[in-house]
């Protein structure tokens, strides 16, 4: 009896190792399909062109994806979707807990109270009024809503990418979204070199590069946008404006985790209360373990060798995340979205140049 028991056992160990050994081998394809994509991505991304126009690497894997999305990888996808899905929701989590290692607490005192409290008006005011516009006035789902939201109010398309998992949505949405705040992002780095010499004129805020900075990096939605647009400027709003951007994007986790509550509160309430006990805030785990991460690269001096490789892996990883989004999208469902994430896209935009100032201006002459 006892032998026969053990025989049980193994065979079901045996199995289970099979199992896995085959689910394994079924990530392999896309792993290797968006990996590649993603290195061809960092390549371009690299190149003085790119740079000087604010494209990274992350949009570049996007489009790139899209590209073979709709063409090519028609042919063989079914082969390659377990690993794109892998690629789309682990790698995506783990490359936003390893951005961490890009940031300190030490970034939230170099621009002041005053700079953090712009950036805190600047994401609350552009996500409300994104959630609002975008399903009232043009008629969007609460989720392509809400994800320009984000990725307006926050980091761009890495905001896009985080908030997808909390609201549960589609690739054709990620993908409108992401799309919808490269453009506008992009027109940043042209207009904004502008808006600083006409500020100049125009005194509409300090004329110092310091306070330009502020503003461009609370405002601006890639961390590589800011880069280009105030390098634009003088180095020393370059340097303010990475810094308010940094604590900008700080704000991610918090956001993530006030948006879950939120959404499980207006579930609840859509259902009349009548599962109260059930519900249940969909905590984004990977958003703590980039607090920590930050935490630890402020408190512990780590090796500069592994940090620069642990920030290239995490390029790496966000790279193959995009790449997979965009393997996974299809145009025709972005066509079928219409001109309406645009139109809140150019609403938010504008709000971003406009409100994001008086918000500046006044902030400052409360706080100073």
């Amino acid at each position: 009896m006892d032998a026969s028991i053990r025989l049980d056992a193994a065979r079901t160990r045996t199995e289970t190792r099979l199992a896995n050994a085959r689910r394994a081998a079924a990530l392999l394809p896309g792993l290797a399909l968006s990996g590649a994509t993603a290195a061809v991505a960092m390549a371009l991304g690299g190149l003085p062109w790119a740079a000087s126009h604010g494209l990274g690497a992350l949009t570049i894997a996007i489009a790139l994806g899209v590209a073979l999305g709709n063409t090519a990888f028609a042919w063989f996808g079914s082969q390659c979707d377990p690993g794109i899905a892998f690629s789309r929701q682990y790698l995506l989590r783990l490359g936003i807990v390893l951005y961490g290692l890009r940031l300190t607490f030490m970034d939230l005192g170099d621009v002041g109270m005053t700079g953090i409290l712009i950036d805190a008006c600047v994401l609350c005011s552009t996500f409300a009024l994104a959630t609002l516009l975008g399903t009232q006035v043009f008629k969007l789902d609460r989720n392509t809503a809400m994800l320009i939201g984000a990725g307006s109010s926050i980091c761009g398309a890495a905001a896009v990418m985080a908030t997808g998992p909390v609201v549960r949505a589609r690739a054709e949405q990620v993908a409108m979204a992401v799309a919808t705040v490269v453009l506008f992002g992009t027109v940043s780095i042209f207009l904004y070199p502008l808006l600083y010499r006409l500020n100049l004129d125009w005194g509409l805020l300090d004329a110092s590069p310091a306070t330009f900075g502020i503003y461009a990096g609370s405002t601006i939605h890639e961390v590589a946008q800011v880069v280009a647009a105030a390098r634009a400027v003088t180095q020393e709003a370059a340097n303010t404006a990475v810094i308010a951007k940094m604590v900008r994007v700080m704000m991610l986790a918090p956001f993530l985790v006030l948006l879950s509550a939120y959404l499980v509160r207006a579930g609840t309430r859509s259902a009349n209360a009548q599962d109260t006990g059930q519900a249940r805030i969909a905590i984004p785990w990977f958003a703590f373990a980039f607090i920590g991460v930050v935490a630890l690269h402020s408190l512990i001096v780590l090796p500069p060798a592994a940090v620069a490789i642990a920030i290239d892996t995490d390029s790496w990883l966000l790279a193959m995340a995009m790449a997979s989004l965009g393997l996974s999208t299809r145009v025709s469902a972005i066509l079928r979205a219409g001109i309406r994430p645009m139109l809140l896209g150019a609403v938010l935009f504008a709000w971003l140049v406009i409100g994001g100032m008086v918000i500046n201006k006044f902030m400052s002459m409360l706080l100073n």
